[in-house]
């Protein structure tokens, strides 16, 4: 069936709603309006939705319009535009790729070629159009959505926070495949191109203008008019901008190639070969440069088809649904599987929070304070000194500065930013603010006496939050006369980087605040996962045996360097030892302690925390920990080695290291959906990727344990506890679904 049979004009579709036994049109995803200068105006505008993306329909409604406009000799250009008020569009529908519902069912390799060639040949189509074209980007423009913009003459863009640009396919397991690969090297070069497709960059608009990404900034309510008034002045000499930028020097074969030769090294190094789609797009991108734009654009395809059957890629595109999943998470998920919840009315409208309190100018609190500040809210940051209300302010300043220097906002909103934000010496008055987060030192007495304070200052509906990593919320909210107010709002550090955050609910907590502090938690621009109160949560209990095994596996001869190299290679972000460094030995042992008191049949502190600690070494923080810290890279410390004995852990080669350390993240991981500490085996693998980087490619630990079989984690793990490891012992949950071949991802698993 013809695009024009399957969707009918402008005309035919006011047939439709008129003749009243005709069937409904099908939903239009672009507006076109052509002006009385004769420019033609094509709007995104997708219904029912806050973004616009492209799939099939959508591309096949926009080659109507390309029909349109190539059989219309009076036009004088096209303006590609969006509707939304922050999106211009999102890119491709990934629901294409990882099967309906994101569930990453099977790919069809036939339904997704089709796909492919038909969003290359549709920008092809503009890209030869004889008429000069426009985009006037506002707000995100990634992947496919940039791909359209390159297949223009000319691109535009608003200078407003909200407009984003770049290819973030290569963080997906994929690559640029309709024309991203091919045009971005012939309009900015090769070696710039090659930068922003490999790492996945995304780029603000002043950032995307000095690399030659788009042609000029102008304010949004001035873009339509500029685009078309550019139309209108420059003609048919505005095409003769399109492949300006061709650098001799570098697009060809032999340069291409000496290029490729020179980064795949770097590439494995950095990638440890567990992206393949980095290295792909690396491939295509030199051999294609030196080819035809048809050649270069078979290359593409041939790639993405190849990538999307990984499990990197299916992997990698699931962290991107379930990163979506938690942007529009309601509690009621988790309520839902924990007997005894008040019932309440999920259609309830809930006060949004507006004006908020921190308690705590330390490092965290600052950051906190910084964080709500510049998302709009009020901020009062309080604490007893003096002096550290004013190191906490200046911490601030600074994290405005450094936003500014990364165009993460304007020096007008950065100023903004830092005026909602008011220092305060001890008690103040809290009667009317919404939310308070307590971020004081851990430690439970400390924070009981706070929250009597806050119970009798705050007003009667105000949150009572706390940023405690470990400690507990019933308990604390136990110390109060409304202990249903209480709840976790667990940030993670560094806070302008972290996007996780845990909400905690106590015994005790109210389904309504559970509600309101999600919503606040996504209002705010981060990524809640609901979390039943229980030692060390969710990521810091999961992390914590992966730790502490590293600590015993150093005490007993295993060397630092091979230690973090392990973990490197299995494809965590930073060695465990080297994280022990950057928390702090003081407080990584004061959270082990605080969990082994509770999990002290099979979480155990190594003496060698104590020990480091009592020779000063306390990492980071004060130079020297594991390893030493000064200018350049930190090198290993050699004096650690006094505080280890030549035990069984010596010999231990880097994959024997790894699989006992992972294995008990998985174990812990198991235990957590045992205990039903979260709703589902997603959240896990949510948390712990977003939480602490867990090698996102694996899709998490659960997904990982599914990968390895849990048959075989079991008999891993009953291999070492028979070695005399008695902390290796499988949960119940593990055993159940080894005895009856059970996955924890049914869908994957069967």
């Amino acid at each position: 069936m013809s695009a024009q049979n399957e969707f009918p004009s402008r005309q035919e579709a006011v047939l439709f709603r008129v003749l009243p036994d005709a069937p409904p049109a099908p939903p239009a995803f672009l507006r076109r309006e052509v002006t009385t200068d004769g420019i033609c105006v094509l709007t995104f505008d997708r219904p029912g939705s806050s973004a616009n993306v492209f799939d099939r329909e959508t591309l096949l409604e926009l080659n109507e319009h390309l029909d349109f406009i190539t059989g219309n000799a009076q036009l004088k250009g096209v303006v590609f535009t969006s509707a939304k008020p922050s999106i211009f569009i999102a890119g491709a529908d990934l629901h294409a790729i990882a099967g309906e519902g994101g569930r990453l069912a099977s790919v069809s390799t036939a339904g997704l070629r089709e796909l492919i060639v038909l969003g290359q040949t549709t920008f092809s189509r503009i890209a030869a159009l004889r008429v000069p074209t426009i985009a006037a980007i506002h707000g995100v423009a990634l992947g496919g959505g940039f791909e359209l913009c390159l297949a223009c003459d000319y691109r535009l863009a608003s200078p407003d926070r909200a407009t984003k640009l770049g290819l973030p396919e290569t963080q997906l397991g994929i690559l640029p495949a309709w024309g991203g690969s091919t045009r971005l090297p012939r309009l900015i070069g090769l070696p710039k191109a090659l930068d922003l497709i490999l790492a996945g960059k995304s780029l603000a608009a002043k950032p995307a203008l000095k690399l030659g990404l788009v042609d000029a900034l102008i304010p949004h309510a001035h873009l339509l008019e500029t685009a078309t008034q550019k139309i209108l002045r420059a003609g048919k000499a505005l095409g003769a901008g399109r492949g300006k930028v061709f650098h001799r020097l570098t697009h060809n074969r032999v340069a291409a190639a000496l290029l490729k030769a020179w980064l795949k090294p770097r590439l494995l190094k950095k990638t440890r070969g567990h992206y393949p789609a980095v290295l792909k797009a690396c491939e295509v991108i030199t051999q294609g440069i030196s080819q035809s734009v048809n050649a270069s654009l078979a290359l593409e395809a041939g790639a993405i088809l190849e990538l999307a059957q990984t499990e990197a890629s299916r992997n990698l595109i699931r962290v991107f649904f379930l990163q979506e999943r938690a942007k529009k998470l309601t509690p009621e998920m988790f309520l839902a599987t924990h007997g005894g919840a008040p019932a309440f009315a999920p259609s309830a409208v809930l006060p949004p929070v507006e004006r908020t309190a921190v308690v705590g100018a330390g490092v965290m609190g600052a950051s906190i304070a910084q964080w709500l500040g510049a998302r709009g809210l009020s901020v009062v940051l309080r604490d007893i000194n003096a002096e550290q209300v004013g190191k906490g302010m200046a911490s601030i300043g600074k994290l405005f500065s450094e936003g500014v220097k990364r165009h993460t906002f304007t020096r007008v909103e950065a100023r903004q930013g830092w005026d909602r934000i008011a220092p305060a010496i001890g008690e103040t008055p809290l009667q009317h603010v919404d939310l308070v987060i307590e971020a004081a030192v851990e430690r439970m007495d400390l924070k009981q006496q706070i929250f009597q304070r806050l119970d009798a200052l705050a007003g009667p509906k105000t949150i009572l939050a706390t940023n405690t990593s470990a400690l507990s919320i019933t308990e604390l909210a136990a110390s109060t006369k409304s202990p249903e107010r209480v709840v976790g709002i667990h940030f993670f550090n560094p806070v302008h980087r972290m996007q996780l955050v845990e909400v905690v609910v106590g015994q005790r907590t109210s389904p309504d605040v559970v509600r309101r502090a999600v919503r606040f938690v996504q209002q705010i621009g981060k990524l809640p996962v609901v979390v039943q109160d229980s030692p060390g949560f969710l990521v810091n209990r999961i992390l914590m045996p992966y730790l502490l095994e590293a600590g015993h596996l150093f005490e007993h001869g295993a060397q630092p360097g091979e230690l973090d190299e392990a973990m490197l290679e299995f494809g965590m972000p930073m060695g465990p030892l080297r994280l022990i460094d950057e928390v702090g030995l003081d407080v990584s042992r004061h959270v082990a302690e605080t969990l082994a008191a509770s999990f002290g049949a099979w979480m155990h502190v190594p003496k060698v925390l104590g020990k480091m600690l009592a020779a000063g070494f306390l990492g980071r923080k004060c130079g020297k920990g594991f390893y030493l810290y000064g200018k350049g890279e930190p090198q290993l410390n050699p004096a650690v080695r006094a505080f280890q004995e030549n035990g069984f852990a010596a010999t231990l080669a880097r994959p024997t290291l790894a699989r006992r350390m992972s294995l008990l993240m998985v174990n812990e991981a198991a235990r957590c959906i045992e205990e039903g500490i979260v709703a589902a085996p997603e959240d896990v693998d949510f948390a712990m990727i977003m939480g602490t980087g867990f090698a996102p490619f694996r899709g998490g630990p659960l997904r990982h344990a599914d990968a390895v079989g849990s048959a075989q984690v079991v008999v891993q793990m009953r291999q070492l506890l028979a070695g005399g490891a008695p902390h290796f012992r499988p949960c119940e949950l593990l055993e159940t679904m080894s005895a009856f071949g059970k996955t924890f991802h049914e869908e994957q698993g069967g």
